[in-house]
């Protein structure tokens, strides 16, 4: 670990072995090594291409390089720390393999825009595996919202019981959320998808390089048109760490909700043996681990969009070694994301259990349809703030009284106001309480078959992929 450094001969000495450790990347950076591979290969291609190498050395290069990554899949290419990180690594490979001609392969090239490259492809891969596993999160939902379509449950506003809902209506709550993280993935894609191939260290080069050519080869949208922005641009690293913790939010509330769900305050659900745990001491217990953990490893995402911010703020132009640090950062919000997208589609298909009879009986036992009875009386020309003032009475004496509004006799709606009649029963039934509200976007049953139909054109669209 303490051998000199191929620099330049401006160097004597060698690093202490604690800095060398210090300065290694390749603990974390080989995740790259496929993308550092492919972006070698299409430098490689486009020296040939300009002539700045000849042909042949161009085919030299192009086949040493996956020579290598032959090897790495197979287990037979491990660098360890004294390589320093993946890029040295490949390069030092490729020259054991092909000789001086592997030296080739730097000309023109930085380790500054090498590694802006890499960390590119790797995140424009991660972005489209990603938004596969939305997916598929969004198919469990839109099958769960078709089976419980007109399966009730009680509304919330302040975790408060405010009106009876469609299952489905809340479950395409998630699935809006998800669509919306989907797109603005898409978008980032294409800030990502920008090639920095070429700029330098900085400032560019002297060589006549095409960085057209190698941004094609490499299927990005177009090169950097600025070296500077090129080499120390990660803003699209930080505004996919806040897509990420944007999924991870979404992610979270729905685990908030399974875990309430779950309790036997709630009773709204039962888990399943797929996705939950025991006790150690308790054998009657069922612990929503998943949910849980969802919940628990949100607080990793957001705190590495912190820390990336953090990172860019003092940076003066162009490359700082500060820039490092945001591979660690980025892998494991990837990693993250990826593992808890799978786990809440699992815990979905797999892992619960609705209890209707639990909901209806949940939708049936409160005054969540006390707003219908307002609604009531306006459509018969009492001023709505008078009608909602007069059903306020009626649920505190209903409280007083412990009855339900389904349990007052006509006659006594017919003292509290002689616009009531009978059909009052049939308005405040739960079923036509959700019914009854068909506004576009609305908890109505015909509103509920619409946004499940469009949900579905909108997956089997070709736009989608």
């Amino acid at each position: 670990m303490t051998e000199k450094k191929t620099w330049s001969d401006r160097f004597e000495g060698t690093l202490h072995p604690s800095i060398v450790l210090f300065n290694a990347s390749i603990g974390f950076d080989i995740a790259l090594i496929e993308y550092d591979l492919t972006g070698s290969v299409a430098h490689a291609q486009m020296l040939a291409h300009t002539g700045i190498i000849s042909p042949e050395e161009g085919q030299q290069i192009v086949a040493g390089l996956e020579q290598i990554r032959a090897e790495y899949r197979d287990g037979k290419f491990n660098p360890g720390i004294d390589q320093e990180d993946v890029h040295f690594a490949v390069e030092r490979r490729l020259t054991e393999l092909i000789g001086d001609v592997g030296k080739k392969l730097h000309t023109a090239r930085s380790r500054n825009d090498q590694v802006g490259t890499d960390i590119r492809l790797y995140l424009r891969d991660q972005i489209d595996q990603i938004r596969s596993l939305l997916r598929e999160f969004q198919k469990v939902l839109l099958s769960l919202a078709d089976e419980h379509l007109e399966t009730l449950i009680p509304g919330y506003t302040h975790l408060q019981r405010a009106q009876p809902i469609s299952l489905a209506h809340h479950l395409m709550a998630y699935f809006q959320m998800a669509q919306r993280d989907w797109e603005r993935l898409g978008e980032i894609r294409k800030r990502t998808n920008i090639s920095p191939l070429g700029s330098g260290a900085l400032a560019g080069t002297t060589f006549p390089i095409d960085r057209h050519y190698s941004a094609t080869l490499l299927h990005f949208d177009k090169p950097y048109d600025n070296s500077l922005d090129g080499v120390s641009d990660r803003d699209f690293a930080i505004e996919f760490l806040g897509a990420a913790s944007l999924i991870m939010v979404h992610l979270s509330r729905l685990s908030e909700e399974v875990i309430l769900w779950a309790s036997q305050e709630f009773s709204f659900i039962s888990l399943t043996d797929r996705c939950a745990t025991g006790s150690s001491i308790m054998p009657q217990k069922k612990n929503p681990d998943v949910p849980e953990l969802i919940r628990g490893k949100t607080g990793r995402v957001f705190g590495h969009l912190q820390g990336l911010l953090t990172l860019m703020k003092g940076l003066p132009l162009a490359y700082n070694k500060d820039l490092q640090e945001d591979k660690e950062a980025i892998f494991d919000s990837v990693q993250t994301v990826k593992i808890c997208l799978e786990a809440a589609t699992i815990l979905l298909s797999e892992g619960l259990v609705f209890r209707t009879e639990r909901l209806a009986q949940a939708v049936a036992e409160d005054f969540s349809n006390a707003t219908d009875v307002a609604d009531y009386l306006a459509a018969k020309g009492v001023p709505f703030r008078e009608a909602y003032n007069l059903v306020g009475k009626v649920v505190k004496t209903s409280l007083a009284s412990g009855k339900l509004l389904k349990d007052l006799t006509l006659d006594e709606w017919q003292e509290l106001h002689p616009g009531f009649e009978a059909d009052i029963y049939d308005a405040i039934a739960p079923k036509q309480v959700v019914s009854a509200r068909n506004s576009y976007g609305g908890t109505g049953f015909d509103q509920i078959k619409q946004a499940i139909t469009k949900a579905k054109t909108l997956l089997n669209s070709e736009a989608t992929i």
